[in-house]
């Protein structure tokens, strides 16, 4: 076989997970350099007033905001690994979807439920990822076994560190997460979300 003639390209295969990335990059980025005053602004959840149209845009925006590199490189790892495959096997529209409605729900539940909480930061998506992600070998009727573990294991594990765990990771996020991956991986697995 002849190599010479065979360029290598990269691929932009993950259109929605890379624009996630580096839009959690750069508000990172401007993170640091207003000392935490954008995130704090457009970035993060927490009580604020119905009124002011900035609480609706951080019903989303706090996927984005990160407190500062581990926590960005934790939740930026798993996504990457994960969300190109997803994203290949469900669709860019579909993802997205996930995105905004893992957002979405975590920042309303955060909201209501933690008043004085302020959350930010990807890990409700990471976990919605990997529990859609148990769902790519889903079939009519059957519930993967790979689907239970991982909801065992990843969910179990936030239940324990919620109850005996005194930290500051909002707990709750990553089992609603995975709920909204999970709920969403059933309806698209059973074709009724279509692939764009």
């Amino acid at each position: 076989m002849n190599f010479k003639n065979k360029k290598i390209q990269i691929s932009f295969n993950s259109p929605v997970i890379l624009a996630f990335t580096i839009a959690c990059f750069i508000v990172l980025l401007v993170d640091k350099i207003t000392g935490g005053v954008s995130t704090n602004a457009l970035f993060s959840v927490y009580r604020s007033s119905l009124l002011s149209p900035l609480t609706y845009f951080r019903f989303f925006g706090h996927v984005l905001g990160h407190a500062g590199w581990e926590h960005f490189i934790g939740n930026i790892m798993l996504i990457l690994v994960v969300g190109p495959l997803l994203e290949e096997k469900y669709g860019s529209a579909n993802i997205l979807f996930v995105i905004l409605a893992t957002a979405l729900v975590t920042g309303i539940v955060n909201f209501i439920f933690f008043p004085y909480t302020q959350l930010l930061g990807a890990s409700g998506v990471v976990f919605a990822l990997i529990l859609l992600s148990s769902f790519a070998g889903f079939e009519e009727g059957k519930i993967p076994f790979t689907f239970i573990l991982v909801a065992v294991i990843y969910i179990g594990e936030q239940v324990y560190q919620g109850i005996f765990v005194q930290d500051n990771i909002a707990n709750l996020t990553h089992i609603v997460g995975g709920g909204v991956g999970s709920a969403l991986g059933f309806v698209m697995n059973k074709n009724k979300m279509s692939r764009y």
